[in-house]
C-alpha cells in the first residue's frame, strides 16, 4: 500500500502543479508538407511503447531539430497524454515552432513486472527508433531530450550514457541525479520514497549497488555529456530533494560541461504561473544559445 501511496503522490503532485538502431547519415530532404500531428506511433511490441508525434512544416532533415519529452509518474504512473492535457506540449509548440516534438511512452513499473531498467531501455529503444526514422520524419540528428520528474531521470540517463545518437543539450525538470542519495537522503516523504525504490529497484543501494550506480546520472557526467539546464522548487519538494540538482549542477561545472541551474525557493514537485512562464522563457533562450 506505501508503494501505491507514493505512485499516487506523484501523480497528484505533478498534475496538480501542472493542471539500437543507428543507420548511415540520410541525404538531406526538404518536405514541403504541413504540419503533421500522429498519435500512439510504435517504436516496440508493448502497448505502451508508443510516442505521439508533431512534425512542423518545411521541415528538412538537415535543419529541422528534434525534441523528445519525457513524462513524469515515478517511473510507475501517468502517461504521455497527461502532458498534452496539462498543455506543456502545445506550449512547447508555440514557443519551439521549428522543432519536431516526439511525446514518448515507456513501460510503467508495477507489481506485474517492468522493474528498474525497463523505463531506460524503453527510452533508449524510442530515441533509437526515431533517430532510425529520421530521414522518413524530415529531421535532422540535432536531438534534446526535456523530462519532468522521473521522466528526467530518464532524460538524463539516456544523455549521459549513450553516446549515439549524440543528445545536443538536455532540459531537467527537478528529475533524481542520484538514486543513491534518493535512498539515504530522500526528501520529506522519506517512507514512501524508501518503500517504492526499494520495489523499484529490487532492493537497497546496499543489496543491489550496481544498480543503483548504474541509474545514477551523475556518476556518467564527463567533459563530452550535452549541456544541461535544470530546474528545481525548494524544501516545498517533498519527493525530490533540491540537494540532487545541486550536486549534478556542481557535477557539470567540475567537468566544464555547459550548464545552467535554476531555483525556485518557493516551490515544490512543479509549478505553475509567472514561474512556469520563467521556465519556458529559460529553456527556449537555453536552447537557442546552445543547439545550433
Amino acid at each position: 500500500m506505501k508503494i501505491i501511496l507514493f505512485f499516487s503522490l506523484i501523480a497528484i503532485s505533478f498534475s496538480s502543479c501542472q493542471k539500437n538502431i543507428i543507420t548511415e547519415e540520410p541525404t538531406p530532404v526538404v518536405l514541403t508538407l504541413a504540419t503533421q500531428s500522429t498519435n500512439d506511433v510504435a517504436y516496440g511490441t508493448d502497448p505502451l511503447q508508443k510516442f505521439n508525434l508533431y512534425l512542423p512544416a518545411g521541415r528538412s532533415n538537415a535543419t529541422t531539430k528534434v525534441l523528445i519529452v519525457i513524462h513524469a509518474g515515478a517511473w510507475a504512473s501517468l502517461d504521455k497524454n497527461d502532458l498534452d492535457w496539462l498543455a506543456v506540449v502545445d506550449t512547447l509548440k508555440k514557443r519551439l515552432p521549428s522543432y519536431a516534438i516526439f511525446n514518448v511512452n515507456y513501460r510503467l513499473a508495477s507489481f506485474a513486472g517492468n522493474l528498474f531498467p525497463t523505463q531506460e531501455n524503453d527510452i533508449k529503444a524510442a530515441v533509437d527508433f526515431i533517430y532510425s526514422k529520421r530521414n522518413e520524419y524530415g529531421v535532422s540528428d540535432k536531438f534534446v531530450l526535456l523530462g519532468a520528474s522521473s521522466g528526467a531521470h530518464l532524460a538524463l540517463l539516456q544523455a549521459y550514457k549513450n553516446p549515439l545518437p549524440k543528445i545536443k543539450a538536455v532540459v531537467d525538470l527537478f528529475g533524481p541525479a542520484d538514486m543513491v542519495k534518493m535512498y539515504t537522503d530522500p526528501a520529506t516523504a522519506s517512507p514512501q520514497v524508501i518503500t517504492a525504490l526499494t520495489f523499484l529497484m529490487n532492493g537497497t543501494p546496499q543489496s543491489n549497488p550496481a544498480l543503483y550506480q548504474s541509474s545514477s546520472p551523475i556518476n556518467f557526467v564527463d567533459n563530452n555529456t550535452a549541456p544541461t539546464i535544470i530546474f528545481h522548487g525548494g524544501v516545498m519538494d517533498t519527493l525530490v530533494k533540491t540537494s540532487q540538482s545541486v550536486a549534478l549542477r556542481d557535477k557539470l561545472i567540475q567537468k566544464a560541461v555547459i550548464n545552467q541551474y535554476v531555483n525556485y525557493p518557493t516551490e515544490g514537485h512543479g509549478w505553475v504561473g509567472p514561474n512556469l512562464t520563467d521556465t519556458f522563457d529559460k529553456l527556449v533562450f537555453f536552447l537557442n544559445q546552445n543547439v545550433l
